[in-house]
């Protein structure tokens, strides 16, 4: 067999893994986990509230523990792996990620809307003056085409990038779909590229082989696929799945499994599944995060969650729009559409 290249895994079941509990992690839960994923070789662990640092809110929830709490007992449980966290401009400041830096994080993801990277501009500078290293992220990445993916992230690289990754928020893309965006990223950057997939049509693995047969380098993972609504790629099938292509991770699958045990006994009510709900979230392109939200608005409304994901995707809601759900739901039962 041909040698292939290595592929970094990051970890981001400390953050995005946050959505399904409400943003309820304790820090013996947050130290436990770290230090398990740690153990087997990890190399980068993403920590903190579902929507980054600096966005614990009435409007996306309140997380249990401050930034400064989880990121401090993530730090000291790490002994080799990065520290890495995500923000959004809107959401978290400069002086947040002063912060962050100052306990510790070693990688700041600055995320925005897959059209958006303008906003990123100030945010990535920042992050290389503190000496971090400065990654772009952007969401909900199936609504732009790969042309435009590709002219994005050249903008964010501009800005100070040192590495660029899409995002599959709604768990929308095919195979085919990863290969051509990823492609013509790859083509128009030179830093790494990286993929982050979700699973409500439950292609999330294959999504991350195929994103890695075009060029990307980083692959997101969650134990069990700790994450929002279907969740996320799941780790120790992903790592497996790679070394069965041949692909190095430097992790040792033995103890990434009894991570994952760890993880799903410790960390969620039970691990993702794709019901009905998640599935036509990724139908319909609307990012997995709302299916909380959706369910609760579509309760105390009297309408059918399916149909109210459907109207979501009509008007295009992307994440950060949740008070569009409440909005949405009622329209529909004053349209007589309920359950």
């Amino acid at each position: 067999m041909t040698a292939q290249p290595p592929v970094t895994v990051h970890d981001p079941t400390l953050r995005d893994g946050q959505h399904a509990v409400r943003h309820q992690l304790d820090r013996e839960q947050i130290r436990a986990y770290a230090a398990a994923v740690d153990a087997a070789g990890v190399p980068v662990v993403e920590v903190g509230h579902g929507n980054g640092i600096g966005a614990s809110s009435v409007q996306v929830g309140r997380s249990k523990l401050s930034d400064d709490e989880m990121l401090a007992t993530a730090r000291e449980a790490l002994t080799r792996a990065r520290l890495a966290t995500l923000m959004l401009p809107g959401w978290a400041t400069t002086a947040d990620l002063r912060n962050a830096v100052h306990h510790g994080v070693d990688v700041v993801r600055v995320a925005a809307h897959c059209t958006e990277a303008t906003v990123t501009e100030r945010h990535l500078g920042v992050i290389r003056d503190l000496g971090a290293e400065a990654q772009g992220v952007l969401l909900m990445s199936h609504m732009a085409d790969a042309g435009d993916l590709a002219e994005q992230c050249a903008l964010m690289v501009s800005y100070g990038a040192q590495a660029v990754c899409i995002f599959d928020s709604a768990g929308y893309y095919l195979p085919a779909d990863v290969t051509d965006r990823i492609a013509a990223i790859t083509a128009a950057v030179d830093v790494p590229v990286a993929f982050h997939g979700h699973n409500n049509l439950g292609m999330a693995v294959a999504n991350s082989v195929a994103a890695v047969q075009a060029g990307a380098r980083t692959i997101d993972a969650c134990a069990r696929g700790f994450g929002a609504g279907a969740g996320n790629t799941q780790l120790e099938v992903l790592v497996a799945v790679l070394e069965r292509y041949g692909h190095q991770t430097g992790i040792d699958l033995r103890r990434l499994a009894e991570a994952a045990d760890l993880a799903e006994k410790t960390l969620m009510p039970a691990p993702p599944t794709i019901d009905s709900t998640s599935l036509v979230s990724g139908l319909a392109g609307v990012f997995s995060g709302f299916k909380k939200p959706v369910l609760a608005a579509a309760e105390q409304e009297g309408v059918r969650p399916w149909d109210l994901f459907v109207e979501l995707g009509r008007r295009r809601a992307i994440a950060g729009q949740e008070d569009l759900i409440p909005d949405a739901a009622r329209g529909l039962a004053a349209q007589g559409a309920s359950r």
